[in-house]
């Protein structure tokens, strides 16, 4: 219905927490917009996930991350932009150069917003002129969520309920929600509990 009309890039940044990952991806997969990402942004998420599984002391933190990332890839096959040599050289003056690679690959795939914890690297005085902006997850899931709460809220339950590593009740849920940063998200939701 709406994934038609709108695409989101989504940053390593945003794709290494669980919960917002999964938001997210339930959200596209339920089609509220297209999720796009590079192969160097999934090369990030599975490195920034392997740091972030061996500081926990999980056996195996590579290989997990792996399989992670190739869990994301293998449910949307086509959120992967390929570099073309055309803009593969673009660079767009961000505050990070680092940064240029996930404007690059936005620009290609012509999303509308890109989503990243780090708006600061994507001033809007750059991002404007090419029809894009940037959203934090939290205002990104909570605004898709708005487009049809029902719609979001029975695709957020089902996401819920396959949770089993723990298993959480929906107040557990909505902790969790805010214990990863997704405040505004947790607020709307806390509307929802007895349906999530």
């Amino acid at each position: 219905m709406f994934a038609n009309r709108y695409t989101a890039l989504v940053d390593a940044c945003t794709l290494v927490s669980a919960p917002r990952r999964d938001l997210l991806l339930t959200l596209a997969d339920a089609e509220f917009f297209r999720v796009r990402w590079s192969q160097r942004i999934l090369n990030e998420t599975r490195s920034a996930l392997g740091k972030i599984f061996a500081e926990r002391k999980i056996e195996n933190a590579s290989a997990r991350a792996g399989r992670s990332v190739d869990a994301m890839h293998r449910a949307f096959p086509e959120a992967l932009v390929e570099a073309h040599a055309s803009v593969a050289v673009m660079t767009f003056g961000l505050p990070d150069l680092n940064d240029e690679h996930v404007l690059t690959a936005a620009v290609q795939t012509q999303a509308q917003a890109v989503v990243t914890e780090n708006i600061s690297d994507f001033p809007a005085r750059i991002l404007a002129p090419l029809n894009i902006e940037a959203r934090t997850a939290d205002e990104f899931i909570a605004d898709t969520i708005a487009l049809d709460e029902g719609k979001a809220v029975a695709a957020i339950r089902t996401l819920r309920v396959r949770l089993n590593r723990p298993e959480m009740s929906a107040e557990d849920y909505l902790r969790s929600l805010e214990a990863h940063g997704l405040f505004v998200t947790a607020s709307i939701l806390s509307g929802h509990a007895d349906s999530i």
